[in-house]
């Protein structure tokens, strides 16, 4: 019997639901210029996002306060009033934006830079997360980058800040401590803006656009300066850790003398990490030659030292007592060494782009380095200053000024030597190669 089509071989005949292949609809990403366009995303509001990511950042910086104030009364069995420690941690916590207070002692405006560094930090990442909520970095394609998105971000986060200080000094104000209401709240206002300006323009990609655009000899300029400045910190902070070591038998009677218990010294030493970054810097000034003065009775210098009453502070047990004798001397060299480093470090990053490179711009960015560094430290300098009251402790911290000066000359000539120096052995080399 012939086999037909309609007739299939037994064993060979299959299914029609065998032979058919159930096919799911695929679902395709849109891509751009086709299909419906996406919704855009939606983004919080700029107020909401700037209270929030700024009061988070206020919260963060003032906790250690409280916990040294805590700690710093835990010896008195009964404990400090709740208010009374809420009060003291917010007076550190505006003493560290560099808000004056007026105490029985007279006026205190030393900030404690450690703790400093801490709300900078914070408050630049209120910056980044609010220029993230509101979408700064984001933009239409091929749209111009605009700064006032990052811009708005960071006003917001200073006019909140500013409203947290003008409240901090109204509830720190009691009893033997008074702070301007006023005077806060500008001063966190201001700190706001900048450190939040920071976070929100580092989000939004504005740093980088304008280090991209920035000419190449102040670019490189800006960096040899700045790690020049962290080498001659780096050598402060050598300095301070061997004097305290080596001094650290005094350094811990002082802490004993106290008697304060566990507890309180363990507050006593966290004072003292808040203090490290301006001991840091005026053993930096040290290094550097003009030096630091503790009020008006003590003047610290590698020529001169004139030591009077002082505070009793571990960190401050390791002050020389005399001139730089003997081997000393070679540390005011660990500045010159730093700016070696550094324009030795300029010529060898150069050097990819040795074709295009002339030496005019090369020795033009080794010295510009002198100025950038003296303008840093002098900043710092300022900033690691102030007073511990009136009397003989009105005036505490570096010659800012003196500073300044030496580091630039220093810096620069350093920077040049060395960038000349290495550019010429590297171009021997590349030759005889």
């Amino acid at each position: 019997m012939p086999i037909t089509p309609e007739e299939p071989e037994d064993g060979a005949q299959t299914r029609l639901e065998d032979r058919e292949t159930v096919r799911l609809p695929i679902q395709r990403r849109p891509t751009r210029g086709k299909g419906p366009a996406r919704r855009p995303a939606r983004r919080a509001p700029l107020a909401l996002a700037a209270t929030v990511t700024t009061l988070w950042a206020a919260v963060v910086s003032l906790v250690p306060t409280l916990v040294v104030v805590w700690l710093l009364h835990a010896v008195d069995s009964s404990g400090a009033p709740a208010g009374q420690v809420l009060r003291l941690g917010l007076a550190g916590w505006l003493l560290a934006h560099w808000v004056p207070l007026q105490t029985g002692l007279g006026p205190i405006s030393l900030a404690p830079l450690g703790l400093t560094a801490v709300a900078v930090w914070r408050v630049c990442r209120a910056g980044v997360h609010t220029a993230r909520a509101v979408g700064a970095r984001a933009r239409p394609r091929n749209a111009r980058w605009s700064p006032w998105p990052a811009l708005r971000a960071a006003l917001s986060i200073g006019v909140v800040y500013g409203l947290c200080g003008a409240l901090a000094a109204a509830v720190a104000g009691h009893k033997g401590v008074d702070v301007s209401v006023v005077r806060a709240g500008l001063t966190l206002a201001v700190f706001g803006l900048l450190a939040g300006a920071l976070g929100a323009f580092t989000e939004a990609r504005g740093l980088a656009r304008l280090a991209v655009r920035m000419p190449t000899v102040l670019r490189d300029a800006i960096r040899t300066g700045t790690v020049t400045v962290l080498l001659i910190l780096g050598a402060g902070a050598a300095v301070t850790g061997m004097a305290v070591a080596f001094s650290g038998g005094d350094a811990s009677q002082i802490i004993d003398d106290y008697h304060t218990g566990i507890a309180g010294q363990v507050g006593l030493v966290v004072v003292c990490a808040f203090f490290a970054p301006n001991v840091v810097t005026w053993a930096a000034s040290y290094v550097v030659g003009p030096g630091f003065q503790i009020g008006t009775e003590t003047s610290i210098s590698a020529a001169e030292v004139s030591v009077g009453p002082l505070p009793a502070v571990p960190l401050l047990a390791g002050l020389p007592s005399t001139p730089a004798t003997g081997w000393a001397p070679l540390l005011l060299g660990l500045p010159l060494a730093a700016a070696l480093i550094a324009g030795w470090l300029l010529a060898r990053r150069a050097l990819p782009e040795d074709a295009g490179r002339s030496w005019f711009s090369l020795l033009g960015a080794a010295a510009l380095a002198g100025p950038v560094a003296g303008v840093v430290l002098a900043l710092l300098s300022v900033a690691a200053s102030g007073s511990l009251g009136g009397g003989g402790l009105a005036d505490v911290g570096p010659h800012s000024g003196a500073v300044g000066f030496v580091a630039m000359l220093m810096t620069s000539i350093g920077t040049l030597l060395a960038t000349t120096a290495t550019k010429l052995v590297l171009r021997v080399r590349k030759e005889r190669g």
